[in-house]
């Protein structure tokens, strides 16, 4: 029998998109202090994601959009406007369920949840008929160079798991950590500030 095994050559880093990042105690960086960030694109060059659970402080989304001149057919709830992340603040981001999509501008993430940054999706957030059953806007994003995100996975600084649709679209921003955590069957205290599990 042959020994000389023949190694594969090496693959392109398993996409982290559709999954949620949990940020473990000690991460070293308070704007991702018990972050827990939705990974929207993820390949061998970059890794793009939006935080879940950081509300801008006094900026709702109907207050943004009349800010922004889009003029609402409907009572828009007072959702909160997520901080997506520091890259770009300026720059809006709308998470929705794929019963919204436009063709030339959604990027369908996961099944049932995609990703617009165009001026058409809200406007659809305040029509009758074409707003999506849940979706939330962020200003800015989180990203990653090649390889970067990769490397702090390696380090343990995030943990990851599939997130539901409380978790990419529930207003309960306070405890959005711990319930990302418990999807991996994990309680807070389990956690050490070393990055790892205690």
């Amino acid at each position: 029998m042959n020994d000389r095994v023949r190694r594969p050559f090496p693959q392109e880093p398993q996409s982290l998109a559709g999954r949620a990042l949990i940020a473990m105690p000690g991460i070293g960086d308070s704007r991702f202090e018990r972050a827990v960030v939705y990974v929207c694109a993820h390949n061998a060059e970059h890794a793009f994601g939006l935080q879940l659970n950081r509300p801008v402080d006094g900026l709702t989304a109907p207050s943004l959009l009349k800010k922004l001149g889009v003029t609402s057919e409907i009572e828009i709830p007072p959702d909160p406007v997520l901080y997506g992340g520091p890259v770009e603040r300026e720059r809006g981001f709308v998470l929705h369920t794929a019963d919204y999509i436009n063709a030339e501008s959604s990027t369908l993430v996961d099944t049932g949840v995609a990703l617009t940054a165009t001026r058409d999706v809200l406007e659809a957030m305040a029509s009758h008929n074409r707003r999506p059953r849940h979706a939330f806007l962020a200003l800015g994003y989180s990203g990653w160079g090649a390889g970067q995100l990769e490397q702090e996975l390696m380090e343990n600084v995030w943990l990851t798991c599939e997130p539901d649709e409380a978790l990419l679209f529930g207003q309960d921003f306070d405890h959005k950590w711990s319930m990302a955590l418990g999807r991996l069957g994990i309680s807070p205290h389990q956690l050490s500030s070393d990055a790892g599990l205690a």
